[in-house]
């Protein structure tokens, strides 16, 4: 009896022990909520500050770091990337834009404006520039009536967009990013949204051009010079982060410091969102996850072997994986090609659009081989045998013939 409660009390206390043990790493992984460290064989990111945090490959859409990336935050400024997104989508650059009363309020509401007055007339190519340079709320707003009839249409094509864009968690309420409480956004929705951002180059060209030069209007006396605020393309500023080809971030009291932007290395190009920040740390941070994102993984071609693929076949997996550690599945085939998908462990890190292999087509090859077997079947069952006796029975009566011939001769 004592030998088994001694077990008992020791099987306790190693309970206990393993309990104690356990528990601070659960509440530190919990804590930091970076879901990709998870991932069996995949390079573990450092946590950051910031509430969340995405960082995403933009060919393959491969989710390298995520840090609650889908908590629901407010998005700040960085809405304006939406705002200009649909703007170089449904207008010219050439198109004019006339300042109403609507675009004039932005002056007023206590956010960044280039101080447009009623009347003033603004190309759309200077509008834009103002809005990604300059975060000018006065003409984010009239872009918006312009575009959309009203603000609060365009807010409509805003949220629209979203959807076609596959998030899920985004509801939009101003082209400007200012504080609203039905307002939210995820890291990994806006990385979404820059994505197909990224894919217009008109967007390129203006996210990461450094100053902009709006000239005289028709009411302005002067030249408006916008220089680009945006730290990670700033050489001066301690931020800088050299393969950074343009973003947007914003700060207000209900978001706190938001930042999404874009960079290529080495013809890989990586998407970084960081939400609900300190004041000041979202640049630095968004390069250090850059940074991990760079230096932690490389692009595999898969097409080069597979003759049945159309497109894509390219994969981001972390430096040193081998091709057969990926596992795939296949979609259902339609119009004579099929979607693969590739999965590093559970990640996805890659699509391809794959030729149906056809069936070959047997119909008259089928009829062939049912001819064929008829002929044997035949053959099998008219023997040669009666030829033969046709053939001697034929070859006697001409004998006899001769015989009877030259017998009537002689007679």
């Amino acid at each position: 009896m004592k030998i088994k409660n001694l077990f008992i009390g020791l099987l306790a206390l190693g309970t206990v022990f393993s309990l104690i043990l356990q528990t601070p790493v659960r509440a530190a992984e919990a804590a930091s909520g970076i879901t990709t460290n998870s991932i069996s064989g995949w390079p573990q990111g450092n946590d950051i500050t910031s509430a969340a945090a995405v960082v995403m490959e933009e060919s393959t859409d491969t989710v390298i770091y995520a840090k609650n990336m889908d908590q629901q935050l407010f998005p700040g400024s960085t809405v304006k990337v939406m705002t200009t997104l649909l703007a170089l989508e449904n207008s010219q650059l050439t198109d004019q834009v006339t300042m109403t009363a609507t675009g004039v309020s932005g002056v007023t509401d206590g956010g960044a404006n280039i101080s447009a007055q009623l009347d003033e007339v603004f190309t759309m190519e200077q509008c834009l520039h103002a809005i990604m340079l300059a975060s000018a709320n006065d003409i984010a707003l009239q872009v918006a009536e312009h575009l959309g009839g009203s603000v609060e249409g365009f807010v409509q094509m805003m949220n629209t967009k979203a959807a076609e864009l596959g998030c899920t968690n985004t509801i939009f309420t101003n082209p400007t990013g200012l504080p609203d409480e039905n307002q939210h956004t995820t890291a990994h929705d806006m990385a979404l949204i820059m994505q197909a951002a990224m894919e217009n180059e008109t967007f390129r060209t203006i996210a990461g051009t450094l100053s902009y030069t709006i000239t005289a209007t028709n009411v302005s006396g002067g030249d408006r010079v916008l220089t680009n605020k945006f730290a990670m393309i700033n050489a001066a500023d301690p931020a800088y982060y050299q393969f950074c080809i343009g973003g947007r971030e914003g700060y207000t009291e209900a978001s706190g410091s938001t930042l999404v932007c874009g960079a290529e290395k080495n013809g890989v190009t990586l998407i970084a969102v960081v939400l609900q920040g300190a004041s000041g740390t979202t640049a630095s941070e968004a390069g250090a996850l850059l940074n991990y994102g760079f230096d932690n993984f490389q692009m595999i071609s898969l097409g080069d072997t597979d003759f049945n693929m159309i497109s894509g076949g390219n994969v981001y997996v972390p430096v040193g994986a081998a091709t057969d550690s990926l596992v795939t599945k296949d979609g259902a085939v339609e119009n004579g090609q099929y979607t693969r998908q590739y999965f590093f462990g559970e990640a996805p890190v890659g699509t391809a659009v794959m030729a149906a292999v056809q069936e070959q087509d047997t119909t008259l090859i089928d009829e062939s081989q049912k001819n064929l077997k008829a002929a044997q079947d035949f053959s099998q069952k008219h023997t040669e045998i009666p030829y033969y006796l046709i053939a001697g029975g034929g070859l006697l009566v001409i004998l006899f013939l001769v015989f009877m011939i030259v017998k009537i001769a002689k007679s």
